[in-house]
């Protein structure tokens, strides 16, 4: 099963990186990592702290992406393994 998820600048998915996983642009760095990271209780000064190579505005990208997963007005297609398109 394929998931088509609304395009967020500064997040790219690809199938040679991370396992088609949303990244964050010009890293392998998941946004399932960052919200990990979220959900365990870290601020944006400890995930930088500990990713000084990413800036505030690519975090929020990931906020951004993540929250448009779960946005109600953003329709999310899947395409069932056999073909069959799906919109919810």
């Amino acid at each position: 099963m394929r998931i088509e998820t609304p395009a967020t600048p500064g997040i790219v998915s690809r199938p040679d990186v991370m396992y088609g996983k949303p990244v964050i642009e010009g890293t392998r760095i998941t946004v399932e990592l960052i919200m990990e990271r979220v959900a365990a209780g870290w601020t944006i000064d400890e995930i930088r702290d500990s990713y000084p190579h990413l800036t505030r505005e690519q975090i929020a990208a990931v906020l951004d992406h993540a929250a448009g997963l779960v946005r109600p007005e953003a329709p999310c297609a899947i395409e069932h393994a056999t073909g069959e398109r799906i919109v919810d």
